[in-house]
């Protein structure tokens, strides 16, 4: 019965895509309004905890030493506390929410990022009530490392009915429970910037969507895989995150969609020392440190420890080739082994990132592997 009722729903869909037509609005005006109508709706009791990818399926895309824990040490674990007691110092920290902020937005292709004219220690604890406020339950926190992560929520998204075409409108609004669900995780990094006295906030997505498998025959089921990016729902939330830690609405908006664009990054794979993969970005140390990051948080890596200074990222990651049915089973978490990502300039205007197997193994599945995660870092710019 389900399979009859979605196969009838994508040729009602089919045919409402045809209905859309031409435009003649300009690309900025596309994405002015397109922007402008992209509602968020999470079912904050509609979590789904460690959704993991099955093997078989695929998944789509300061010089100093950053120590974050120097700043927020003394930072409060919550800033709004809805117990009525509260605290001195977050009464200080709270007024950040009634204080128009300096925000600027910064943006690189599809990614934008905030600079905001505050302490990390300030913004540590409003992201973290941020997204708390919008239903998520934060899975994963590290002070030294300026990471916050939820869990996956789902996602229900109200898109006007014009921009779906009646039919599909139709559908989504009177048969919504044969409509397979996409549920999203949200991941805030934090860097100081100028000393400490200013905050680089990136806010990346990342997306499942429940889908069928071997439709029609009597094994049918359904299993979560990795979805392809929204990038109008993350740059709307991202839009969202800037109000909240202080910018004007009218402000913020235009800033979101005027960000100026820099100039297009071209990334090279190579191969390294003993076969290893490297890259070459055409830029100095700390710029290719905030690329690198960037690019660890679209894939969803777990980062466990990094320094700007020594220009390493130690991280958690399952290799390709373990994955199978013990992973099938306990998860990509059972399988995930600890590699180091250097990054060293070599000269004034060229850094490169190298892949290193702390355990000194040396595998060749290892050194294809670092091949595998490189080319697939470099594929985000």
């Amino acid at each position: 019965m389900l399979a009859k009722l979605l196969s009838v729903f994508l040729v009602l869909f089919l045919s409402g895509c045809m209905s859309l037509g031409g435009s003649d609005k300009t690309e900025e005006e596309k994405q002015r309004e397109a922007f402008i109508d992209k509602k968020i709706n999470y079912y904050s009791d509609k979590t789904v905890s460690s959704l993991d990818v099955p093997p078989d399926l695929t998944i789509p895309s300061s010089q100093k030493a950053f120590k974050l824990s120097q700043y927020v040490s003394n930072a409060p674990e919550e800033i709004i506390d809805f117990s009525g007691e509260v605290k001195e110092e977050q009464k200080e920290a709270s007024n950040i929410l009634k204080e128009p902020s300096n925000i600027e937005v910064k943006k690189s292709g599809n990614r934008r990022w905030l600079v905001v004219g505050k302490k990390p220690d300030l913004i540590w604890g409003l992201s973290k009530s941020f997204l708390k406020s919008n239903g998520f339950p934060i899975k994963k926190v590290n002070k030294k490392i300026g990471l916050i992560e939820t869990d996956f929520l789902e996602n229900r998204a109200e898109i006007p009915e014009e921009n779906l075409g009646m039919i599909r409108g139709f559908l989504g609004s009177k048969f919504s429970a044969y409509i397979l669900p996409t549920v999203d995780k949200y991941r805030i990094r934090l860097e100081p910037i100028d000393d400490g006295k200013k905050t680089a906030v990136y806010l990346s997505l990342s997306s499942m969507a429940e889908v069928v498998t071997k439709s029609g025959s009597k094994d049918e089921n359904t299993v979560w895989q990795s979805s392809p990016k929204d990038q109008e729902l993350e740059t709307a939330m991202l839009y969202k995150l800037m109000v909240y830690l202080g910018g004007d609405r009218t402000q913020a908006r235009e800033k979101i969609i005027t960000a100026k664009e820099q100039e297009k990054l071209v990334v090279s794979l190579a191969k390294g020392v003993s076969g290893y993969a490297k890259l070459v970005f055409p830029m100095d140390q700390y710029d290719t440190w905030g690329n690198v990051g960037w690019a660890i948080d679209q894939l969803d890596i777990d980062v466990e420890d990094k320094d700007v200074k020594e220009g390493s990222f130690y991280i958690n990651i399952a290799r390709t080739q373990d994955k199978g049915l013990f992973s099938r089973i306990f998860g990509d978490s059972s399988i995930k082994k600890p590699f180091q990502i250097l990054v060293r300039q070599t000269s004034s205007n060229t850094t490169e990132v190298y892949f290193n197997d702390i355990s000194e193994e040396n595998e060749q599945s290892t050194i294809d592997f670092s091949h595998e995660f490189f080319g697939n870092i470099a594929k985000q710019f």
